[in-house]
């Protein structure tokens, strides 16, 4: 029998952010967090505001902690970086405390009691030498979720991205979902998985080498990315130029994954038609992205035609839509 859709949870588990999609009746519905927090030295006030304001936030000491959304906020205050529990789309080895951060993030993304509930979960396709990372990774969410009293499903990253947005074509097709630890990228012929991989040259990527060469935050980088660039050949300043050319060469990166992946697996099938290929997550929601992406696309030769290159209806939560639609499948 399959699971009530009102108990089932579709949870992107993203590096930069977390998103959960549950559906209403007809509808989706979606809440996102980000996967980030900063430390404010403890002052009763200081909590007493955050609570009024319903801000997220722990106490621990002589700190409180600050997490999600509006940890960017306060770490733009403070001219420091936001902390994060992720990096390249696994648990963050040099923050003790990831997990527990995570936790605390879908508990508010839950934001009701979870036992019963089935979470359909992303996880990324395993990077390249670090599998035993992506093990650890998968299980110790399972586990969290497992002690929070969910039932769990992980799924694929691209393929959840195929689930949410090639419904059209019987899921036949490319889903990409550009996010900010890494690119993962998933190819399935009528839903059949064939193959998925991940770049580490993500939004994350893009951020911390335009701060590098232009000597602002990482932090301020994402904000000037998410609120203001787009490409149109014609910037305005230092940041935006830089921005272009790191985009660039995330797309790239991608582009040759995949001529990569196609040479080294023997059972790609021989799709008789063109397949569309679709673009989601943060990454990819700068005006002209797609345009630009489909200019370095052409002139690759690859075993398979594609018949066009669109973008997610909504990027930043079709990782979520889809798990929630694999979750309501079993």
């Amino acid at each position: 029998m399959k699971d009530s859709p009102a108990k089932v949870i579709g949870l992107d588990v993203g590096t930069s952010r977390l998103v959960a999609a549950r559906k209403d009746g007809a509808d989706f519905k979606y809440e996102s967090q980000l996967n980030a927090f900063v430390n404010l030295p403890f002052s009763k006030v200081t909590e007493n505001v955050l609570r009024s304001e319903k801000i997220p936030f722990a106490v621990a000491g002589k700190e409180i902690t600050v997490f999600g959304n509006e940890a960017a906020r306060f770490a733009e205050l403070l001219n420091v970086e936001v902390r994060r529990p992720m990096t390249r789309g696994v648990l963050n080895p040099e923050e003790p405390e990831s997990l527990a951060q995570i936790r605390r993030v879908v508990t508010a993304l839950l934001d009701e009691d979870s036992t019963g509930r089935k979470v359909c979960y992303s996880i990324p396709a395993p990077p390249s030498g670090c599998e035993e990372n992506l093990t650890y990774h998968e299980a110790s969410l399972r586990q969290m979720l497992t002690d929070m009293g969910c039932e769990t499903q992980s799924i694929n990253e691209g393929m959840a991205v195929i689930y949410s947005e090639l419904q059209d074509t019987n899921f036949t097709g490319v889903g990409v979902s550009c996010g900010g630890g890494l690119c993962n990228v998933a190819l399935a012929y009528m839903s059949v998985p064939v193959l998925s991989f991940c770049t580490p040259k993500g939004g994350d990527f893009v951020d911390s080498s335009a701060a590098s060469v232009t000597g602002e935050l990482a932090n301020r980088i994402r904000m000037v990315k998410e609120t203001g660039f787009h490409f149109n050949g014609h910037y305005p300043d230092k940041v935006q130029q830089v921005l272009s050319v790191y985009y660039d060469e995330m797309i790239l990166s991608i582009i040759q994954g995949l001529r990569d992946a196609f040479e080294g697996t023997r059972s790609v099938p021989r799709i008789p038609r063109p397949i569309p290929l679709v673009l989601s997550g943060g990454s990819c929601t700068p005006p002209g992205f797609k345009e630009r992406f489909g200019k370095l696309l052409e002139g690759s030769t690859l075993p398979v035609q594609f018949s066009e290159i669109r973008v997610a209806a909504d990027p930043l939560t079709s990782t979520a839509r889809g798990a929630l639609v694999a979750g309501m499948a079993e």
